[in-house]
C-alpha cells in the first residue's frame, strides 16, 4: 500500500513557524506585523480610554489613541514548503501575562525598540533570554527621534553579543522582512552551535 506522501498529486502541507513580535507600548508591533502580512492582519486594537488614564505610560506616545488589547496575527510564506506566523503581543504591563500563552512554541522573537523610550523593552529581552527563546533587537526609529547605532543599543541593552541588532523602519515592509531573515539566520546559527 503506498503511503499518502508518494503520491505526486498531492500536495505538500508547508512547516509553520510561529514567531512573537513583541516589545514595548507604542514601540511598532502592530505596524510591523501589518507591514509584512501576505494577508490583512487580524488585530486586536482598540481605542484607549480613560480607564486606561494612569494605568498605561504614555510617556513619549502621548498621541497614541489605540492600543493591542489581545494580539496581532499576520502570515507570511517564504516559499511553498515555508509559513511563518507572527504574533504580536500586547505590550502594556497589565497585559504581559498573555506573554506565556503566546510565546507556547515560538521559533523565535522580535524585540521591537523604540529609541525613545528603550526601557519600554525591557521585560521582552528579560522574557526571551529567560526562557532560553532565540531573539533580535529591532531598532524602530521614529521621526524626530535621535538615530543610534546598532551597538549603542547593545550596550544600554546589555545583550549579549551574539544577539542580533537590526536598525530598521516597522512601516516598511523590506526593513520588517529583513528583521524576520535576521531572525531566522539567528535560530538556524543557535540550532548549529
Amino acid at each position: 500500500m503506498a503511503s499518502r506522501n508518494s503520491d505526486p498529486t498531492q500536495e505538500s502541507v508547508p512547516s509553520a513557524l510561529k514567531i512573537l513580535i513583541a516589545g514595548g507600548f507604542g514601540a511598532g508591533k502592530t505596524t510591523m506585523v501589518g507591514s509584512v502580512s501576505e494577508i490583512s492582519p487580524l488585530s486586536t486594537e482598540e481605542l484607549m480610554t480613560e480607564a486606561s488614564m494612569g494605568v498605561d505610560d504614555l510617556s513619549g506616545v502621548e498621541a497614541k489613541s489605540t492600543t493591542t488589547v489581545a494580539l496581532d496575527f499576520g502570515r507570511i510564506t517564504i516559499n511553498p514548503q515555508l509559513v511563518l506566523y507572527l504574533f504580536g503581543t500586547p505590550g502594556q504591563e497589565r497585559f504581559w501575562f498573555m506573554w506565556e500563552e503566546l510565546s507556547e512554541g515560538a521559533l523565535g522573537a522580535i524585540v521591537v525598540a523604540d529609541t525613545r523610550r528603550l526601557e519600554t523593552c525591557f521585560a521582552a529581552v528579560d522574557f526571551f533570554e529567560r526562557r532560553g527563546i532565540p531573539f533580535v533587537v529591532a531598532v524602530n526609529h521614529f521621526e524626530g527621534s535621535h538615530h543610534y547605532e546598532q551597538e549603542e543599543v547593545r550596550s544600554a541593552l546589555s545583550l549579549d553579543p551574539s544577539i542580533p541588532v537590526v536598525i530598521g523602519d516597522a512601516r516598511e515592509r523590506e526593513s520588517s522582512k529583513a528583521v524576520l531573515l535576521c531572525l531566522i539566520n539567528h535560530v538556524v546559527s543557535n540550532v548549529a552551535a
